[in-house]
């Protein structure tokens, strides 16, 4: 294993700073909480702000800096395949309310950031849509074909600025890329200014839904609001089931310096190799090239490692000469039937809305999630076509995606069951001793199942597997050196501390035990 090039941390967290947001004092009232501080939370609390709401803003850990911060901030209407699925599965009309819905998302971006008069980096581009592979050309083709249908500017096109022929590729013109920070960071400013509120460091552990709701923060203080947003990704107090129609997957990101002259001048991703994902953005007197791919389920892969270096090898086989200077990841979900989910989230909830499901197009998912519950609960008029294709209850959609929820409560079931036989198996053969620095385990310590990781220096942390939100079992990600949960992805730091949910609680602390040895003790894991 060759040693990981390139500095961990996101080019966008390293190159726009927030003013730190502290905590409520006490109890609070609003007309809206929103939980949640990444590009969906500060949209709907900006625009609902702005049309006269009290809103408060409540992020368990650092606004900006979860998914938003770690994205390529790719604006882009063009997702891939969508249009010809849509098509297929919701008929033509579905199709159109979806471009028309996203463009006015792109489109948005551009308002806003004259409106405050911010610079955050905002360029038109092109996005592609593009196959090596012969095999691929006639499915971009009837994407083609699709996105023009539903109203995009749309061409089949085989030329590219790629520096590597492709066998064909999706353009649609007019999309965009920006600094998803600086522009945040101008929505937080402004959001306070008109009298918002944001906290951080106030993770939400519970939310008692009536008229008005209540919410506790993990510092005991409570927030009364009459109505409630929960844009955490994936959705915490999922009392509608969502979690069996989201599917999670992390994207690996290497990025380097470019010279201004090798420009690609597009945004491209292809579904080939595992994913690739190629933009650039402004960098001193060049740009700074940012290359996506990998994909691969939270706590599913073991060689995170192995993952970043095909990474790099790509980039530099296909951008010779760029040096990687910067790695982070992603962690995405994606509805079983491709639409994200907006709107009420449950049946019966009618103060308690949810935005979730980008897919990895939460950049004009945020914005237009913004769009959506700021009319809905501003007392704006709402696009109905609109309101009606990302409702989370919509119609059919049980029926739709009932193969893909299967699989989804499949794989959960499996990993639920499995990973406990395996840490009954090579877990427990194996000791806390056995763990070398830089590295954890999953063990059975005193017959219960531990995640034991040892620093550099030797020291242990040690804390419960079991996964705080629905009891699976979580792996480690060498690469990150966190504690992962295959079944629906939260992510723990190595002391167990939250950094992703939908999770609410840290993993318990357990004592390690250095000469390996166990205490025979019922599992209560």
């Amino acid at each position: 294993m060759n040693e990981l090039t390139g500095t961990h941390g996101s080019h966008w967290l390293r190159t726009a700073a927030f003013p730190a947001y502290p905590p409520p004092t006490g109890d609070t009232e609003a007309d809206v909480a929103v939980i949640g501080g990444g590009i969906a939370g500060l949209s709907v609390a900006w625009e609902l702000t702005r049309a006269g709401r009290s809103v408060v803003v409540l992020e368990g850990d650092r606004v900006a800096a979860g998914v938003t911060g770690h994205t390529t901030a790719k604006v882009s209407a063009l997702h891939t395949l969508v249009y010809d699925d849509l098509r297929k599965s919701r008929g033509p009309d579905a199709a159109r309310a979806y471009a028309q819905s996203q463009m006015a998302a792109v489109r948005h971006i551009g308002e806003v950031a004259a409106e405050l008069g911010v610079d955050c980096e905002l360029e038109d581009r092109a996005a592609f849509t593009y196959c090596q592979d012969p095999d691929g050309v006639e499915k971009l083709r009837a994407e083609v074909e699709a996105a023009r249908e539903a109203g995009l500017d749309a061409s089949f096109v085989t030329e590219t600025g790629l520096p590597f022929p492709v066998a064909g590729a999706v353009r649609v013109e007019g999309q965009a890329q920006f600094h998803p920070r600086k522009y945040l960071r101008a929505l937080a400013e402004d959001l306070t200014a008109r009298g918002g509120r944001i906290h951080e460091r106030s993770r939400v552990v519970d939310l008692h839904r009536g008229e008005p709701c209540r919410l506790t923060t993990s510092s005991g203080s409570t927030v009364t609001a009459r109505d409630v947003v929960v844009a955490t990704h994936h959705p915490v107090f999922d009392r509608g089931m969502l979690a069996a129609r989201l599917s999670q997957h992390r994207d690996l990101v290497v990025a380097g310096p470019l010279p201004a002259d090798r420009d690609p001048d597009g945004m491209y991703i292809t579904q080939e190799e595992g994913k690739r994902s190629v933009r650039t953005a402004p960098y001193g007197d060049g740009r700074l090239l940012i290359v996506t791919g990998e994909a691969f389920g939270p706590g599913t892969e073991p060689d995170t490692e192995g993952r970043y270096e095909r990474l790099e090898r790509w980039t530099r086989e296909n951008f010779p000469g760029v040096e990687i200077t910067h790695r982070w990841a992603a962690q995405d979900n994606a509805s079983t039937d491709t639409v994200p989910l907006i709107g009420p989230l449950h049946h019966g909830d009618d103060h308690v809305y949810v935005v979730t499901g980008f897919a990895g197009w939460g950049m004009a998912g945020g914005v237009l999630s913004g769009l959506l519950l700021g009319s809905l609960l501003g007392g704006r008029p709402v696009e109905r076509e609109w309101a009606e294709l990302y409702d989370p209850r919509r119609p059919g959609i049980v029926a739709r995606t009932a193969p893909a929820v299967a699989k989804e409560q499949w794989d959960v079931a499996k990993h639920f069951v499995k990973d406990r036989l395996d840490s009954l198996g090579a877990g427990a053969r194996r000791t806390v001793d056995d763990v070398r620095p830089g590295t954890g385990e999953v063990l059975r310590v005193a017959g219960r199942p531990c995640a034991v990781y040892r620093e550099e220096s030797g020291s242990l942390h040690s804390v419960s597997a079991v996964c705080t939100h629905m009891g699976c079992l979580v792996a480690f990600n060498p690469a990150e050196r966190t504690w992962e949960c295959p079944c629906h992805g939260s992510r723990f730091g190595v002391d167990g501390e939250v950094i992703q949910g939908p999770a609410l609680h840290p993993l318990e602390r357990r004592e390690p035990k250095e000469d390996g040895g166990r205490e025979p003790e019922e599992d209560r894991g």
